[in-house]
């Protein structure tokens, strides 16, 4: 099973002094895609009235553009710890024991706008780029990483697809692999918005404490269900609704 979460436009600020190694990332097909946005998103750091604008800044948030033009050098964490925010915070990676990380590494992938999907615990830096940037010199993001991130998944046997519709779009999963797609919602079927990321947060959270093995919806479902987890099948073919319940 591979594991899809979207990214969080907050990270943790820090890391080890160990640079970015694009090669060693997860689905080193897309080496040739990372380069390139990380290019673009250094020559643009050069212009900072520019990268303000292209990347929706506010005056108190041109620290970003640093952060941008030092990917090269600057200090990396795991992607699961980099990430802050609702999901993350529900998932709470700090707490889970190695064999739930170790698990994570293997099935996890966070889809990041600069590198693509990377894995769960591959060292990844601070930056800032957001789905629907358009970057100079560089075709927009979803041209850019649609068709190759598609081919780097199309050997997953089974995909849980937990992310936003953007970054879903930059990367559909492949008609040929089984795969389904989550929403949150009440138990009267209403979509839910902050509680969506939450849930989902801590959907992942459970799975890897418990580090099922799961290569189709039903054997999904069947987990669920033995977890006490509102999981059921929705109206629409490969989506599953995960019922919550609100305060």
């Amino acid at each position: 099973m591979r594991i899809l979460l979207p990214p969080s436009e907050t990270k943790r600020s820090g890391g080890r002094p160990r640079p970015l190694d694009i090669a060693g990332l997860a689905l080193p097909s897309l080496a040739p895609q990372r380069e390139a946005v990380v290019d673009a998103l250094i020559a643009l750091s050069a212009d900072p009235a520019i990268a303000q604008r292209v990347l929706g800044l506010s005056d108190r948030q041109l620290g970003e553009i640093e952060h941008n033009r030092m990917l090269r050098t600057a200090p990396t964490m795991a992607a699961i710890d980099r990430y802050t925010g609702v999901l993350y915070d529900a998932l709470d990676s700090a707490g889970l024991d190695q064999a739930a990380r170790r698990w994570l590494g293997r099935h996890a992938l966070i889809h990041s706008a600069p590198f693509g999907p990377v894995g769960a615990l591959d060292p990844i830096p601070v930056y800032r780029l957001a789905a629907g940037a358009s970057l100079p010199g560089l075709a927009a993001l979803r041209r850019h990483w649609s068709a190759p991130i598609s081919a780097a998944l199309s050997d997953a046997d089974f995909v849980l697809d937990l992310r936003s519709e953007a970054y879903v779009a930059l990367g559909p999963v492949p008609a040929s692999v089984p795969a389904v797609y989550v929403r949150v919602v009440t138990g009267t079927g209403r979509a839910l918005n902050h509680f969506n990321k939450r849930a989902k947060g801590e959907l992942v959270r459970a799975l890897a404490e418990t580090r099922p093995r799961v290569k189709s919806m039903r054997a999904l479902l069947t987990w669920a269900d033995a977890r006490g987890i509102a999981l059921r099948e929705a109206s629409g073919p490969g989506v599953l609704e995960l019922v919550v319940e609100t305060e």
